[in-house]
């Protein structure tokens, strides 16, 4: 089992205690991939003591290389190279690979894990997801960089397989960083040819080098196990500054087994003892033990750890002297770095004069943005070919791209699931807060990328707009019904849903300032009014989830209406005729469950009285989940099918979301 070109005894030392280290893990573990870490084991290992950049001791340093494993289903080839060059990742933990609680787990986890940069194991989100952090690498070297003070200067590395390539983002992504001239980004490909059901013959006989040459990509074929061609291959990928490259890794899964080298059976299951055996036996391994890591190749692995922590030190050194010669510079790359906001954020904000016409809440969203990026330089990002109609654009911050990576303003073409991992790539890398906008109803395509930043815990923000039946005469394909539901159910994620202009404001500084995971704008196509505010109304509430918008004259409401977005003011009218009625209503405004739910008992009891079971909520969407909100005794006013092509008031008024409907259900429940 030699390579094509000689490598030292220590090289294939290195090489074979990833391999036997992976297969060791998945046979304790009863399950898991080993055929990918072996396959990749001579590639990887190059790559990581050769070319990576990065200190174990301190694995959030900014500057360092960035790597990331889409292929995770193979996760425990990237917990061996941690382990082995040093992280804070003991032994032990491999040995308790994919089990509760520990560090380990089936595919890698960011946060999680020291050294891990990003979740992966869903196909593809990986390979976009690096094209994001590329995006921040090339945006930010080109806003602070100076001549001999390259502060930002590292690669975006990646191991990407068959199946990541099968997957329709990656194509989204390839063709995104190719078009944007990526040059600091690199995937090594697993070139192995087989998948789970078997030959990849059977369902992928594309040419892979020509796609990615046509998306405008460097790239390079190689014996992956030929160590020293994989260097000189990353080498040539490092020279060419214009393109990303693809570096093609012609690998053999499970290198090494006897019987499942070459087959689907390496793939997802452990060997098997004695196939582990004969495998040892066939690379030359010498040691019984289990988990055995040689000495020497442990003392050279952990050559990571000095050679990171002077590379870090060098940085930091560059960097006081890059303090001293630009101050003002420095300051601003620290604060974008830490994600720092301005201390009077509350009054930047724009403040709306009330206005019974109001506008759309997507076009004062613009509105907000367009000030917002006067006072947070950190923010960018665009639209997937949407920009008119999200209201994305910042005025005078340039468009990003080969001729000006420090432009804020993105085109991300008609690619939203690549644009949503992007987002997260970025925010992952430090140093921008990023936003991305579509319609409502296209969140399905990018959903994938929302559900890892929840996941992992990614602020990745996204504005949509469009967000209802209220959209017209562009019809069902284009009318969102149970996004709405569906996006509330997955934990981490914060939903935003604002009742007008000034709520909006407000509902950005929310979206802007969470950190636990996306943040998801709802933004009307329609026009919707501009409250009147005052004190004990005041739009600031918006922060707290939901707050009375109007209240009733007396200490206790005959019935409570609630609203999110351009339904409010049809709870407002409601308010008025049941007045006419006898009947004394509170309007409760509810942006946010989300925020809602975080509130004191004390306040949740103060918006939403127990006593007070007549309640009725209305929302331009299913009405899942607002049983929570109105209890068992009240009524959910929404759409629970499918929408329908026309002006958007003859929509409202054929699904009966009508004035008429909130009175008549309300005066039935007060009795």
């Amino acid at each position: 089992m030699s390579p094509t070109t000689t490598v030292s005894a220590l090289d294939e030392l290195c090489a074979n205690t990833i391999r036997t280290l992976s297969m060791d893990a998945v046979q304790r573990a009863g399950s898991g991939h080993p055929g990918m870490p072996m396959g990749m084991a001579d590639a990887a290992y190059v790559l990581w003591t050769k070319f990576l950049k990065h200190d174990p001791d301190n694995p959030d340093w900014y500057n360092r290389d960035r790597f990331i494993l889409s292929a995770g289903h193979g996760s425990i080839l990237l917990y061996s190279l941690l382990h082995l060059t040093g992280y804070d990742l003991p032994l032990e933990e491999l040995k308790n690979l994919r089990q509760l609680d520990s560090l380990t787990p089936g595919h890698p986890e960011v946060h999680l894990t020291p050294g891990v940069e990003t979740t992966t194991g869903p196909l593809g989100q990986g390979f976009a997801t690096g094209v994001g952090m590329a995006m921040a690498e090339a945006h930010l070297a080109a806003k602070f960089n100076k001549e001999r003070y390259s502060i930002t200067d590292h690669y975006t590395y990646g191991i990407v397989s068959d199946g990541d390539l099968m997957e329709g983002i990656s194509q989204e992504a390839a063709s995104m960083a190719g078009h944007m001239k990526l040059g600091k980004l690199i995937y090594l490909y697993d070139d192995n040819g087989i998948s789970i059901d078997g030959s990849t013959d059977i369902a992928f006989t594309e040419d892979v080098e020509q796609r990615f040459k046509a998306n405008q990509w460097h790239t390079i074929k190689v014996d992956g196990h030929d160590q020293q061609a994989v260097e000189e291959a990353i080498k040539e990928a490092q020279s060419v500054e214009d393109k990303p490259s693809l570096v093609i890794c012609r690998t053999h899964i499970g290198y090494g087994s006897p019987n499942k080298q070459d087959t689907s059976a390496s793939h997802g299951a452990a060997l098997g003892e004695e196939e582990i055996l004969k495998t040892k036996e066939n690379l030359g391994w010498e040691y019984e033990e289990k988990f055995h890591i040689p000495e020497e190749a442990l003392a050279h692995f952990r050559k990571a750890k000095d050679d990171g922590a002077a590379a870090h030190q060098k940085w930091e050194t560059l960097f006081e002297e890059y303090q001293e010669a630009f101050e003002d510079e420095a300051a601003q790359f620290t604060s974008s770095v830490e994600r720092q906001l301005p201390a009077d954020f509350d009054s930047l904000l724009p403040e709306f004069e009330s206005d019974k016409e109001g506008l759309a809440t997507r076009a004062s969203s613009g509105s907000v943005l367009k000030t917002l990026a006067d006072h947070i330089p950190q923010l960018v990002g665009g639209s997937a070919d949407l920009t008119g109609s999200n209201k994305t654009w910042m005025d005078d911050k340039g468009i990003f791209g080969e001729s000006n990576y420090a432009g804020r303003n993105i085109h991300f073409g008609v690619r939203e699931h690549a644009m949503g991992a992007a987002l997260n790539g970025m925010a992952l890398h430090k140093g921008v807060i990023p936003f991305g906008g579509t319609f409502l109803i296209f969140s399905d395509y990018c959903r994938p990328a929302i559900r890892i930043a929840a996941l992992s815990h990614i602020p990745s923000i996204f504005v949509f707009t469009h967000d209802s039946i209220g959209l017209g005469g562009d019809g069902p394909t284009h009318q969102p019904i149970e996004h709405l539901a569906s996006l509330r159910a997955m934990p981490n994620a914060l939903v935003l849903r604002p009742a007008d202009a000034n709520e909006v404001a407000w509902a950005w500084k929310a979206a802007v300032e969470y950190t636990d995971g996306p943040a998801l704008l709802a933004l009307t196509r329609q026009s919707v009014p501009t409250f009147e505010r005052n004190e004990e109304n005041a739009a600031s509430n918006t922060s707290k989830g939901a707050y009375i918008l109007a209240d009733s004259d007396k200490e206790q409401p005959d019935a409570i209406l609630l609203g999110t977005g351009s339904e409010v003011h049809l709870a407002m009218k409601a308010k008025r005729e049941l007045s006419e009625q006898g009947i004394d209503a509170r309007v409760v405004s509810m942006p946010s469950w989300e925020l809602f739910r975080a509130q004191d008992e004390a306040y949740k009891q103060k918006v939403l009285p127990k006593e007070v079971t007549a309640r009725v909520s209305v929302e331009a969407a299913a009405t899942f989940g607002w049983k929570e909100w109105v209890g068992d005794a009240g009524v959910a006013i929404g759409v629970d099918r499918f929408g329908a092509s026309a002006p958007y008031k003859k929509i409202f008024e054929k699904y009966d979301l009508t004035v008429d409907r909130i009175v008549k259900e309300a005066e039935q429940l007060v009795g």
